[in-house]
This record gives structure tokens, C-alpha cells and sequence, in this order.
């Protein structure tokens, strides 16, 4: 499983994401759900939004991408998930802390240019 942290991944790039949360994770969701139709990603991923980033995709699985609002954090909606899954798990952040909280609990983590070498 493929956890991405969008809020990191996406800002770890400067297009001006953050003029447009929403805007910018919609087309975020839109370039992993064609890289994994592609073969380019191994479902099942999860892509977790926060905050206004919420509004640019509805929460929803299609063709083994789902999409999920954290309710608070994305890292603890990361680290929950890393933690229940029973498969193995890849979370894509830089973010030092959430990959410790995902090593702990089993899982492995990438880079946000590792994914973006996907899509």
C-alpha cells in the first residue's frame, strides 16, 4: 500500500499550490489515479488531504486510488493507517517525523521525488 502525504509532497514544490489548495490537490489526485491506471503506481494508494485541500477531491476510491479527508492530521491519518494495514506500506513524505511514526509501526517511506518520478 502507498500512502502519500499530499500536503508535503505537493508543497515540496513551488508552483503556487498554495494560491490554490484545492485547485492544486484535484490536480494532484487527478496525476496519481492516471499514473496508477497507467501501471506507473501499484494499487492500492491512498492519498490523504487536510485542511482546504479537502475541497479539491471528494473522498472516494477509484481504480484502486482512494482518496481520504483527515479529520485533524494528515500525519496521524498517515501513521493510523501505516499502523492497521496488513500489508506492507510505502509512505511518500519528507517529513522526518511521519517516516520514524511509519518505520515503527512496520512500514517503509519515500521521498516526495520518488512519486513524482511516477506521475
Amino acid at each position: 500500500m502507498i500512502i502519500v502525504d499530499a500536503a508535503n509532497v505537493i508543497g515540496s514544490r513551488p508552483t503556487g499550490w498554495w494560491r490554490d489548495r484545492a485547485g492544486a490537490a484535484q490536480k494532484f489526485v487527478e496525476q496519481i489515479r492516471v499514473a496508477a491506471a497507467a501501471g506507473q503506481l501499484e494499487p492500492p494508494v491512498v492519498v490523504v488531504l487536510e485542511g482546504a485541500a479537502r475541497k479539491g477531491a471528494e473522498e472516494s476510491s477509484v481504480d484502486g486510488v482512494r482518496v481520504l479527508h483527515a479529520s485533524g492530521s494528515g500525519d496521524d491519518a498517515i501513521a493510523a493507517l501505516a499502523a492497521e494495514a496488513e500489508e506492507p506500506v510505502v509512505a511518500v513524505t519528507a517529513d522526518r517525523e511521519l517516516r520514524e511514526r511509519v518505520r515503527r509501526v512496520g512500514g517503509r517511506s519515500v521521498g516526495p521525488s520518488w512519486l513524482y518520478e511516477r506521475i
